[in-house]
């Protein structure tokens, strides 16, 4: 049970982050002409968001885990 204990470390740092910062921008790149030697390409920004329901079942699942592992070990 002592493996459950980094898991569950690193699952409630991980949802913690995730409560902290919800948000998170991606940047993807786009042909928009293609003039022979030329390409055109445009830059288009999308922005994520992570629910905070899924980033506070994360943080509790860590938090079950990690007491979970500890309670077992002693």
């Amino acid at each position: 049970m002592k493996s459950l204990i980094p898991l569950g470390a690193i699952l409630a740092i991980v949802g913690l982050i995730l409560l902290a910062y919800p948000f998170f921008t991606t940047q993807q790149t786009k042909d928009v002409a293609d003039l022979g030697p030329v390409h055109v390409q445009e830059n288009e920004q999308q922005t994520h968001m992570i629910p905070p329901i899924l980033s506070g079942g994360i943080l509790a699942v860590g938090v079950v885990l990690l007491a979970g592992g500890l309670m077992k070990s002693e």
